[in-house]
Order: structure tokens, then sequence, then C-alpha cells
């Protein structure tokens, strides 16, 4: 489990990002080889198990239901499929094999039993794995803790000032709530944020600061680029520049030092110069495969000339110690948990409902 560290002060993570670019990347670099091997990089796959169809209006987001992305409402990947992907990871060098579900929430049906036969599956696999299936509850993280989750994620996306501004259908304070759930079954929390959604560098800082303040604080922290989808509000923001992700990843390897810090969606518009400097920077984990759920992610032949040119090496499952085992007990259902809908309104995330609606509409003419 990550430490307890440094009180930082929001006008401090300012000063650190605003550090002259070279000299942010190499004080970055000094910390991550005090804390890490700067050769390692931990490999992960993400899978979409279950694609399509969710209810929340997350302004990025092209498998929000209410939007028209060319996105399908798919069924659940069986657990033939998902062995088949966990073995395909293992080949290209991944460690850890992540699996998305398009959920609100997780609920107590048979959906999610399949998880739990899913979650057991990769880990006989000797796998790392991880889950991102929404908000859930104390009862159901101990359920993915029996089966051998290694992690959860679930990402705070921005500060909670601008949060509102890109989703209406659920809180910070249930994100926050359910790191709480997840860190109670003794799991690791992934979760971080996404920046190039219109957000100011302000808005990236205090997302920074909030993570510091988890005690402790997250064992990883993806740094997301935005990808703008066709159909979503964020279509037509413009890529952000790399010299950003390069700040941003700097700063999050300074600001928590032992965590690691994951390069994660975007990187199809970065330059392997600019993925370099990250790496330097302190990034110690990619996602490889075609596939970031829904959108583009570098050829991972692609990702291993690179490793080669840098002289980077895969990471091992469980390097840093924590090796979860399957358990066989029955964890008994609690109440029904009732998470928050905020409900205000976002007029780029209705606007792009109703164009959505219409298109939709116009397929059946």
């Amino acid at each position: 489990m990550a430490e307890t560290q440094k009180h930082w002060t929001l006008e401090e993570i300012l000063e650190v990002y605003h550090t002259p670019l070279l000299e942010l990347v190499f004080q970055a670099a000094t910390v991550h080889r005090q804390h890490h091997n700067p050769r390692e990089v931990q490999i992960s796959t993400l899978v979409s198990v279950k694609t399509g169809g969710c209810p929340e209006d997350c302004g990025y987001c092209p498998q929000a239901a209410r939007y028209h992305t060319g996105v399908e409402n798919e069924p659940m990947m069986s657990v033939d499929s998902v062995r088949s992907a966990a073995l395909q990871a293992q080949a290209i060098g991944a460690s850890r094999l992540c699996m998305g579900a398009a959920w609100r929430s997780v609920k107590d049906d048979a959906d999610f039993d399949h998880v739990i036969d899913l979650v057991k599956t990769v880990r006989e696999l000797d796998m790392e794995v991880c889950c991102t299936l929404g908000m859930l509850n104390e009862h159901q993280a101990q359920r993915l803790a029996n089966a051998g989750l290694y992690a959860y994620n679930h990402n705070l996306d921005t500060s909670e000032e601008y949060y509102d501004d890109i989703i209406s259908t659920r809180s910070y304070d249930d994100r926050l709530k359910t790191l709480s759930n997840v860190r109670k079954a003794n799991l690791t929390v992934c979760s971080g944020g996404i920046i190039g959604m219109g957000e100011s560098v302000e808005d990236r800082c205090k997302m920074l600061l909030t993570l510091s303040q988890l005690n402790p604080i997250p064992e990883s922290i993806p740094i997301n680029a935005l990808v703008a989808v066709e159909g979503t509000p964020m279509e037509n923001i413009e890529p952000i520049p790399m010299w950003d992700i390069i700040r941003m990843v700097a700063t999050t390897r300074i600001i928590m030092p032992q965590t690691t810090v994951r390069l994660s969606a975007g990187r199809t518009e970065m330059s392997q110069e600019g993925q370099a400097l990250c790496f330097m920077a302190g990034a110690g984990s990619i996602f490889a495969g075609e596939k970031l759920l829904t959108t583009p992610n570098p050829d991972a032949y692609e990702d291993m000339d690179m490793f080669n040119a840098l002289g980077l090496l895969p990471k091992r499952p469980f390097a840093d110690g924590f090796v979860p085992e399957i358990v066989e007990e029955e964890i008994v259902a609690g109440e029904e948990t009732k998470w928050s809908r905020p409900g205000h309104r976002i007029e780029a995330n209705v606007q792009y409902a109703e164009l959505g609606k219409e298109k939709r509409k116009a397929e059946k003419v």
C-alpha cells in the first residue's frame, strides 16, 4: 500500500507545475529514481467486458447511451473471451488486465456474479486484475477482493469545482465514497483524471491536491489526455499540447513520489519523443493493446519498438509485493446503496443528448 506523506497546499502544487519545463523534468526524474526503477514500466491491457449503454452523461464518454457515437450496447464478454484477451495481453508483456463495464454503479445481480468469475479466471493466469465498474459499496468491493482483484479504478476526472461542468448524473462525493469503500476491502486504488477538457491549470492541480490528501494516496494515478470522440459534447476540443501532459506527469511524480503514474489515454496523439520525456519525468505505466475500452491506442508492436529504443523493460506482475488470493467466502449483500443524482443542467450535454435522439430517429426512417 502507498505511504502517508507530505501535506501539500494548492499554492505549492501550482509552483511545482509552473517550474521551467526542463528543470521540472529533471526534478521529477530525480524523485522517480529515488523510489522506482527508471527502466521498468508496468504494462496493462484494458478490456471492455460490457460496452455501451451507460446511463451517465459524462461529457467526454462515447459509451453514454444518450449520445450518438457509433458505440453499440453490447452483451457481457464470456469467460472464454476474457481468458483469451488476458493471454494475448500476457503475450505482449502486460502484467495486468483491467476490465471495464459501462455501468453507473455495480448491482448485486447475475452480471456482477459474472464479473466475479472473470476476475477469478484472470487471477488464475497469474496476472494482476483491475476493474473499473462504476460506483460500488463495501460488500461489493469485498466480493471483488475475495475473487483475487488487485486494484479498482475509479477516476476523479478533474477538480471538484470543474466536475459540475462535465457530469450531472453523479456527484464528486460519490466518487470519493467509492474510493473509501475500495480501501475498506484492502484493495489497491487506481484513481486519476483527464486533462484537456477545457479545465484550467488550477483545476488540474486541485485534482492532484485531492488525490494527495487521500490516506493512503492511490497506488496508481492515471493521467489521461482527452480523446475527443465524435458525437460527444467534447468532440470539437483540440488535442492538449504534449508539454502539458509532460508537466502533469512530472508534477504528479513530485507530489506523490511512490505512486505509479500511468500514461494512459491519448497516446495515439503523442510522439514517441514526447512519451520518452514522460517516462523520464516519472511515468511508470502504459496501457498496451489496440483499444482503451472504445478509443484507439498505439499498436503493441510500436510500443515494443519504443521500449527497445529507450531501454525500457516490462514490470513483472506482483513486483510490489501485494499478491491477492482467491478466498471462497460468502459475502452477504447489504442494503442497496442510494447514490446521488445531482441533476443540474449542463447545456452542452443536453444539446448533444437531443442531437443523439434525432440521429437515432433518422436512422430508423
